[in-house]
């Protein structure tokens, strides 16, 4: 049967630290926050009346818990801007401490809203993770994805349909973040195509029917909204000449295939693509949760070798094989990497049975062990 385990995200804030967590809509924050914080105070911004409270006279938090000596936490933040300088006051002046969610931190960028001024911790809240999850079926999170309600719902391509359709109108146009809706929605399709490709903003340009300028400022409230990120390539360079284009991935496998129309299947280079997206979200999520000053890179050189990720200083090197045999073709790329620089783990990620080792320290790893020896810490990240 499927269903979430606890999460992994811990936050144990000390009494006079406040913390910010941010987190693409659905992934959970409200239900944990609700869970994790029980006894705390919850000022949750999505309900109407308390909305237009504080929207009204922001400064009804300092009157109301000045005196107060619990942790605060404040759901959405971003609907409310204007809190930010009540709530700066009361941490400078008084023993308050706060926990303030929020999808969109661009919105408050946007407004010059008070950010802090890094008086307040950062975290991160991803899709689900292996670590977190039952019944991780590869076939079935390819097309679901893994935020929480898409992940557990008998119609996920239903859901991901109403999920772009509210990201559209609640995250872009209310806030009139692009002039041409029509444009951008065709944008997000051909982003999804080419998630986890070189970024090039003219060729993506031309699909869209926009300039490359434009789409660099897309590309950019997609990073803003949590809706996606850069991979940066490997750079120290030995003998080979590296590609030095970053990648662009978005957020959620579920999310891309859907906005790519694609139902990819097992043994499908559709699938492949799918495959190492699935592991890049894990990285992803054990950077938010465990390491976030953790570096995940990719190496390619000018003449097409290419190992998907390097974790830190070359610690860990993975390529990621939709296949159900690895063989001596698919290493390759590995052997050309390993021959300029020292690996700690060189490691090919796939879709077999058992894990073994090739001759020149390259481990095999069923995709299940690499996930279980990533979380319980075995490569020492």
């Amino acid at each position: 049967m499927k269903y979430i385990r606890d999460r992994v995200l811990n936050i144990d804030l000390p009494s006079d630290r406040s913390a910010f967590l941010w987190g693409p809509r659905k992934t959970g924050k409200t239900y944990w926050i609700n869970r994790q914080f029980a006894d705390s105070i919850l000022i949750d911004l999505l309900k109407t009346e308390v909305f237009a409270d504080y929207a009204s006279r922001p400064s009804l938090i300092r009157e109301r818990y000045q005196e107060h000596r619990r942790l605060i936490v404040i759901d959405e933040i971003q609907m409310v801007p204007d809190l930010l300088n009540e709530i700066h006051w009361l941490i400078e002046n008084t023993n308050a401490s706060f926990l303030m969610t929020g999808s969109s931190p661009r919105k408050l960028r946007r407004g010059h809203a008070n950010l802090l001024g890094g008086r307040a911790w950062r975290y991160n809240m991803t899709p689900l993770t292996f670590a977190e999850t039952s019944d991780f079926d590869l076939e079935q999170i390819v097309i679901s994805g893994l935020l929480p309600p898409h992940f557990l719902s008998s119609d996920p391509v239903q859901d991901l349909r109403s999920y772009v359709a509210d990201y559209l109108k609640e995250e872009i146009a209310a806030e009139a973040l692009v002039q041409h809706i029509p444009a951008f929605a065709e944008f997000l399709r051909v982003a999804a195509i080419t998630s986890g490709e070189l970024l090039n903003y003219t060729n993506v340009g031309r699909e869209t029917g926009v300039s490359a300028k434009v789409v660099r400022s897309y590309f950019q409230i997609l990073e803003d909204t949590l809706l996606g990120f850069r991979v940066s390539p490997w750079r120290k360079a030995i003998k080979r000449r590296l590609i030095e284009t970053e990648k662009f991935y978005l957020f959620d496998i579920g999310v891309t295939n859907y906005l790519a129309r694609r139902t990819p299947k097992i043994g499908t280079p559709e699938f492949g693509k799918s495959f190492e997206h699935i592991i890049l979200m894990e990285l992803k999520a054990y950077q938010a949760y465990r390491n976030p000053e953790l570096d995940i890179r990719y190496w390619r050189t000018s003449t097409g070798y290419e190992v998907d990720f390097i974790l830190g200083d070359m610690n860990v090197a993975i390529e990621v094989k939709g296949s159900q045999r690895v063989n001596s073709s698919h290493v390759r790329s590995m052997r050309a990497l390993m021959e300029e620089h020292t690996v700690e783990h060189a490691v090919i990620v796939s879709l077999d049975k058992e894990p073994r080792r090739i001759d020149s320290g390259i481990q095999v790893l069923p995709w299940q062990v690499f996930l279980e020896k990533i979380w319980s810490g075995q490569f020492g990240l």
